[in-house]
């Protein structure tokens, strides 16, 4: 399909966003007309400009508040809109976007209406312009796309035809089967936006929270496969309108954006695989990878950091089970959790490290097909990275994540320990264990602007679904929580982000550059044994107020024995419908931030205890400073 977007959904200027539209691969673009107000130049320059980017205006708009108007008004539109066709022939659009009418003004009289957009179109006509109708969900008389194409079919003019945009149909739960009712040449533009679900003033919600597609609630897969069904094969397009959108760096945007639409059309190409829609090609990348768990997590340090963390390790029951051959890298192994941690000089590792200090820099994600699902992620825009090899060492495909970490898709079919025998000397562990068996998800902080991206990228790139959007208590202000996870729950991200700038999260966002792992969750089968064993080994905990226990008693019918248990041990509980979670958070390690959770599930809950985050932040929150002691030496600074 011919690929577009709007101006309106990138910041910086509009040679800037022309020239991030072009550097995406998008074809064209939607013109909004306050860029061309302030843009340096004139239509022609533009138009010159888009020519050498090879890109065509697809579109301008807005033209608003034009049809059901009182004589004078709509006389003087007329000649306004001929200035506007003036713009349009110099710099090379073609159609033109008029929005349903918001005046008061405005009479509610589908004829009139449909009188003066056919005056219009004649004018456009006489220049080989077009002029497509599009319903506004706020506008006065005309909100819905059914009442836009009476509009339209009463009109009936060759030069006029309408218009769709996604978010004024959903957002107002308007049935999208009816699109597949009208003639798809009818359908001059396709405009989509994605959007969380809010209940707020839709002109509010319209202008401020839009989002790509893929990163919001509304099932965009059926509105563009009904748009199809009516036989449309113009060009698919975004307009977003969103506060964060208009901060972010625009080359970083409008990967999102292009990524947005490419999972978009992939999804509606499975849909409709069995009636493929005439006249348009639907981009189709390798399938959604399989994924079988996480193979292992890889900490960047440097050589004192390597010290100090794995002696914290080993007081978590870790074993050092190997060590590179040709690379300062260690292998750390409990149960089925592998650990590496890499402090080799001048490698990608270091790199982070230096950036950063101690922190998660690689995630191994196992496969059946780790080069199918390197593969989709470069198809859908995600860089791939490569690592230096030693003779004899394992190639395993690597892509850059959002935030500049990596992630590697290990082959399931190496076993639990068949990637590490080709790159370690391996060795005996004698360590004895805690009990931590699996690592049960891993939680990320990020950047306000890089949450919708995630959740994008893990849709579109790594197969996961996002659960339901929380928001969190910090004592100093509020955290946005969102899991992602696949079908099977073999692996699980939780995304968070600040909306304050003074809590833990946004501290470590800023330290890690913008987004980071800020605590792994590991899993055992007796969290009160584990416990027991990580105590005495000396790993420490976050302590939690005896109140949290006295108002669980109150909330949760508990045995009291057990309540007592969860109170000496510092143990936190939740209860689902499905099932219980107990879990523990450690203090964090160094002055990263970096942290673990132990953590039990019981029966088939699924979610991850994100009611007993604010008791872990409070009492964060609460510790006296102290000085830190290094694990392998006892020492303080």
């Amino acid at each position: 399909m011919h690929r577009s977007i709007a101006t309106v959904s990138l910041s910086g200027t509009l040679r800037q966003k022309l020239e991030a539209i072009a550097a995406a691969g998008f074809d064209g673009f939607e013109l909004f007309e306050n860029d061309f107000i302030q843009f340096n130049g004139d239509a022609a320059e533009l138009g010159r400009i888009a020519a050498d980017l090879g890109l065509s205006v697809d579109l301008y708009q807005p033209f608003r508040d034009f049809e059901g108007m009182p004589e004078p008004l709509f006389r003087r539109s007329l000649e306004r809109a001929e200035r506007k066709f003036d713009l349009m022939q110099a710099m090379g659009a073609s159609l033109m976007l008029c929005c349903s009418n918001t005046s008061p003004l405005t009479v509610d009289d589908p004829a009139l209406a449909a009188a003066q957009l056919h005056a219009l179109a004649e004018r456009a006509a006489r220049r080989g312009l077009r002029v497509g109708f599009e319903a506004l969900a706020w506008g006065r008389a005309t909100s819905r796309y059914g009442q836009a194409w009476d509009i339209v079919r009463r009109a009936d003019h060759p030069q006029l035809g309408l218009i769709l945009d996604s978010f004024h149909t959903l957002s107002l739960k308007d049935d999208p089967a009816g699109i597949a009712d009208i003639p798809g040449q009818k359908i001059f533009f396709l405009q989509m936006a994605d959007a969380p679900l809010m209940a707020m003033d839709v002109l509010q919600w319209a202008r401020h929270h839009r989002s790509f597609p893929g990163q919001g609630d509304f099932d965009m897969v059926n509105f563009l496969a009904q748009t199809l069904r009516a036989g449309y094969t113009g060009p698919l397009s975004l307009e977003i309108f969103n506060d964060l959108f208009r901060e972010t760096p625009n080359r970083r945007t409008v990967v999102d954006a292009m990524r947005s639409l490419l999972y978009l059309e992939s999804q509606v190409r499975e849909r409709m695989a069995d009636a493929p829609p005439p006249g348009v090609t639907l981009f189709g990348p390798p399938p959604r990878p399989v994924l079988d768990g996480i193979a292992f997590i890889e900490f960047a340090v440097d050589e004192a950091a390597a010290q100090s963390l794995g002696a914290l390790l080993g007081q978590m029951g870790f074993g050092r089970i190997g060590r590179h051959r040709s690379k300062a890298v260690t292998l750390y192994r409990q149960g089925g959790i592998h650990f590496i941690v890499n402090a080799e000089p001048a490698s990608f590792a270091r790199e982070r490290f230096d950036a950063h200090g101690v922190s998660v820099c690689a995630l191994g994600l196992r496969t059946p097909a780790p080069e199918a699902a390197a593969a989709r992620a470069a198809a859908m825009h995600s860089k791939r990275h490569h690592s230096p090899t030693g003779p004899g060492e394992a190639t395993v495909p690597a892509i850059v994540v959002p935030g500049g970490n990596l992630v590697h898709f290990v082959d399931s079919a190496l076993g639990e320990h068949g990637l590490y025998a080709a790159d370690f000397d391996l060795e005996d562990a004698d360590q004895d264990g805690a009990g931590l068996q699996a690592i049960d998800h891993v939680a990320l902080g990020l950047a306000v602007d890089q949450l919708d991206t995630w959740v994008l990228f893990s849709r579109a790139v790594l197969g996961l679904e996002p659960g339901e959007s929380l928001e969190l208590a910090d004592p100093f202000g509020l955290i946005r929580s969102r899991g992602v996870a696949n079908a099977e729950r073999t692996v699980r991200l939780v995304l968070n982000v600040s909306l304050s700038q003074r809590t833990r999260t946004a501290q470590a966002v800023r330290a890690s550059g913008g987004g980071a792992v800020h605590h792994i969750a590991l899993r055992c089968e007796d969290i009160f044994e584990t416990v027991a064993r990580l105590r005495a080994n000396g790993v420490r905990f976050v302590p939690i107020s005896g109140n949290y226990h006295d108002d669980l008693a109150t909330r949760i019918e508990l045995d009291a024995g057990l309540v007592a248990r969860m109170r000496a041990a510092g143990v936190l509980f939740d209860r689902s419908p499905a099932g219980d979670y107990l879990h523990i958070y450690t203090e964090s390690f160094e002055k990263n931030g970096l942290f673990f959770e132990v953590v039990q599930r019981v029966a088939s809950y699924d979610a991850y205890g994100a009611v007993n985050a604010p008791a872990r932040m409070a009492s964060q929150a609460q510790q006296p400073p102290s000085p830190q002691t290094d694990p392998a030496t006892g020492d303080t600074p």
